[in-house]
């Protein structure tokens, strides 16, 4: 057969890219890696949970043409993020505001908390930041760094925050109010159904050929396609010509436990060192769940290997020149287009990854 479209990646850009080609007119095959659709959104149902398999994802954006466009494939609830971090057993408020700073010092009021961080910044002396560690403390001072940075950086990366460049953490948001909503954007939620019931919406009937690899596909497949849209790596795409770009991975263990609730909360941080994984995920949460059960989710970031799912582009310098070069490589194949996270090496949002296909849509279809 001859399809206008080969879809590589059963992910929400080409699940947005699918439903807009089908609309045009045009005919797609899509292949994926994996075992199921929806990429790292995928949830599943567990003793009646949505768990959401490859991390905790809450839709949120400022995008009014997203939500607008989501909200035709899910009915999302109104579930606001409000994560807290757990430092040495006790319970911090994120992102830092007044609830943190108040348990932090005792302080009441915004003026107190801003004295006690610019007097912890000045030990820098108005230097420019030469690492993250400088970067951090530049930014929300020495308690807050401490006690809520650096150990949960330390594990995400992998690395020292000394060792690590500053540009990492470009802002660190401060609020003097009381405000715990983790995001500033005005729409967010879950889908009620699981974003995988949302996903499958988008490909409705399109062809899905789940366990195939793009590579042992193309040499073997007698089918022609007139252009290709390749979420996958783009270093491996192009046979790892210049070398392999660096990306962070997570492992994930995660329990049923016979009681209705383990910790009060969807997400919380785990911000010291010691403890090796950086957040613990109860599911239920999600969606305001009553199940007599509940499921939880440990986190542990990892350096990533070949098998591995690839989470996190390390945009460091070394890593973006080296992609600059695959750049160039992708010019000389008109036929095949890049995107989503890993096709174009960038940490997206979920609303970004479908403002990005969207983007796609406009220009090519």
């Amino acid at each position: 057969m001859h399809y206008d479209y080969l879809l590589v990646g059963a992910g929400l850009f080409n699940a947005v890219f699918c439903e807009h080609a089908r609309r045009a007119g045009k005919s797609c095959l899509v292949i994926e890696r994996r075992n199921h659709i929806a990429g790292n959104i995928y949830t599943e149902k567990v003793e009646d949970i949505d768990v959401h398999v490859y991390g905790a994802h809450i839709f949120h954006t400022s995008d009014e043409q997203v939500w607008e466009y989501v909200n035709r494939f899910a009915h999302f609830n109104n579930f606001v993020n409000r994560v807290k971090a757990n430092y040495k057993g006790t319970l911090y408020s994120l992102p830092f505001n007044m609830y943190t700073f108040e348990k932090l010092w005792g302080v009441h009021t915004a003026e107190e908390a801003r004295e006690i961080i610019e007097k912890q910044r000045a030990c820098l002396q108005g230097k420019t930041p030469e690492n993250l560690e400088e970067q951090a403390i530049s930014l929300v001072g020495k308690d807050v760094y401490e006690k809520l940075v650096k150990g949960y950086t330390e594990k995400q990366w992998g690395r020292e925050c000394r060792a690590l460049p500053a540009f990492i953490i470009r802002r660190l948001p401060l609020r003097f109010t009381y405000d715990d909503n983790y995001f500033n954007d005005p729409w967010q939620g879950i889908p009620e159904e699981g974003y995988t019931a949302m996903v499958q919406k988008m490909f409705s009937d399109t062809k899905i050929l789940l366990g195939t690899d793009y590579a042992d596909f193309i040499k073997n497949t007698k089918d022609t396609f007139t252009k290709t849209v390749y979420t996958g790596m783009p270093d491996e795409f192009f046979g790892f010509r210049y070398g392999k770009l660096e990306y962070r991975t997570l492992r994930f263990e995660t329990e049923v436990l016979d009681t209705p609730d383990y910790q009060g909360n969807a997400v919380i941080n785990y911000t010291e060192y010691e403890i090796p994984y950086t957040r613990i995920i109860e599911h239920k949460h999600f969606n305001f769940g009553k199940q007599p059960k509940t499921v939880i989710s440990r986190e542990y970031p990892a350096e990533y290997a070949d098998g591995m799912e690839a989470y996190y582009p390390v945009n460091d310098e070394k890593n973006n020149a080296l992609m600059a070069r695959y750049e160039a490589l992708k010019a000389e194949r008109p036929d095949v287009i890049f995107g989503g996270r890993l096709g174009e090496y960038k940490y997206y949002d979920m609303d970004k990854v479908v403002a990005s296909a969207l983007r796609l849509c406009e220009k090519e279809l």
